[in-house]
């Protein structure tokens, strides 16, 4: 008996062994098989993301995922207020397209938020799969607004090949939006500041004409020539920006306690406090300004274009080099200087993210990671392009990489190079409703 059961339980084993080595070769057959079929005899699009130095496994997309879907058709919802940004992204748009088969579609926007509201009607009505927006170009709050009611996709820009150029470990301002954590929903595009411009034949430097560098001295200036200066109607993005610029500066010397609410969610309790310097200001600095601050320019074109009809002789943009391309567009005269202010410049960076109902997610993909690309930063950087400040970070570069950076002499108009000295981080996003509404309540004008 003891016998029979060695035998038995030997056979058994013979057989498991025999089961085991059988399945390892089938194994082995089916997932070279699974090799030639997907990239043996791939289609010419997935060769071409190869080619253009994208792979699909990084992306974290499936090899046999979409690849044999040509001219895959990408909505990228941005705004669309500027002509040199719009010439940048239809650039783009045939690069893509020739590299990657990829149709990209800039569907223009007057303001961001009319993306985040359609999103936001399409998971309300169901639609979690197939989207009208596959791309939207943002940050702040409405980053805020889309990650609180959970609009986007998670959890893939930084699986982007590109994202490593931007050094995230050593750099957090391209893994947080606003202070705001970003979890992977958002990649970045470029980084801008608050700069001013103004006439130099209109500020010539005599004892109460000296350009203003702060803004105590921008008050006073402005007192002195009044009706030369003014900002964009909230909520027009300009004209915010220059509030939470004048916000942050009012409070560089308050208690650290007050200070660090900015970084923090407003609210009833702390919004009365920390915005009552801001009135102060702005109740001083009205009546000094164009149509002593009873209209308000409802954008910053509209500024720029009555600096070209010398009504101002000071204004202020998000894009410095929007100022030299209007110069060279004959917008803006000859004269025009841009500068920085010596009590800091509101500083952010942008991002593309792409909503969670996107239609066609993977193709956004590989869009954000070609906008991420050397080739595509460093065109955009270009002061005759966009300007647009690269968010790559120059070591993590090679030579040839880094040498696609190198700039010819900027015009008289641009800004100086290192010209802004110190930045200022945006307040938290909650800040920009509760400004607006305190705007309107005390100011709201017809425009």
């Amino acid at each position: 008996m003891s016998v029979n059961k060695d035998c038995n339980r030997t056979s058994r084993l013979r057989y498991r062994l025999d089961d085991f080595w059988l399945s390892i070769g089938i194994f082995t057959f089916v997932f070279y098989c699974s090799l030639i079929s997907n990239y043996t005899f791939a289609s010419p699009v997935y060769n071409q993301l190869l080619q253009g130095g994208v792979a699909q496994t990084e992306l974290g997309l499936k090899p046999t995922a979409n690849i044999n879907k040509q001219n895959q058709d990408v909505y990228f919802y941005a705004w669309g207020g500027d002509a040199q940004i719009n010439a940048y992204i239809q650039w783009a748009a045939k690069k893509v397209n020739s590299k990657f088969n990829i149709n990209l579609h800039h569907v223009k926007l007057s303001d961001t938020s009319e993306a985040v509201s359609r999103v936001l009607a399409e998971k309300s009505a169901g639609n979690n799969h197939n989207g009208s927006v596959d791309l939207i170009w943002i940050n702040g709050a409405n980053f805020a607004t889309m990650s609180e009611h959970s609009l986007l996709l998670k959890h893939w820009a930084h699986k982007l090949p590109n994202f490593n150029y931007t050094d995230p470990t050593n750099n957090p301002a391209v893994t947080f939006d606003f202070g705001i954590p970003t979890q992977g929903m958002e990649a970045p595009w470029g980084q801008a500041s608050l700069t001013f411009y103004y006439d130099s034949l209109a500020i010539d430097g005599s004892v109460n004409n000296q350009l203003p560098r702060t803004l105590h001295q921008l008050l006073n200036w402005s007192a002195h020539h009044p009706g030369r200066f003014s900002y964009p109607k909230p909520p027009d993005f300009l004209g915010m920006s220059f509030l939470k610029y004048a916000l942050v500066v009012l409070h560089e010397n308050s208690d650290e306690t007050i200070k660090a609410q900015l970084s923090q969610v407003a609210n009833e309790q702390n919004s009365q406090q920390v915005l009552s310097p801001l009135w102060d200001f702005l109740n001083q600095l009205h009546p000094t300004l164009w149509r002593s601050g009873q209209h308000f320019m409802q954008s910053g074109a509209q500024m720029r274009r009555l600096v070209d009809d010398t009504e101002l002789s000071i204004a202020f943009t998000f894009s410095a080099p929007e100022v030299p391309a209007a110069v060279k567009r004959f917008d803006l005269p000859s004269s025009i200087r841009s500068y920085a202010m010596d009590d800091g410049s509101l500083s952010n960076t942008h991002f593309v993210a792409i909503p969670y109902n996107a239609s066609q997610p993977q193709a956004a993909q590989i869009v954000a990671n070609f906008l991420l690309s050397p080739e595509a930063q460093a065109h955009k950087q270009k002061t005759s392009v966009w300007g647009d400040k690269t968010v790559l970070i120059s070591t993590t570069l090679s030579p040839e990489q880094q040498a696609l950076f190198k700039t010819k002499t900027a015009p008289p108009s641009a800004l100086p190079f290192n010209s802004i000295k110190r930045t200022l981080s945006e307040p938290h996003p909650s800040w920009v409703e509760v400004i607006m509404t305190g705007w309107q309540t005390r100011y709201g004008v017809n425009p």
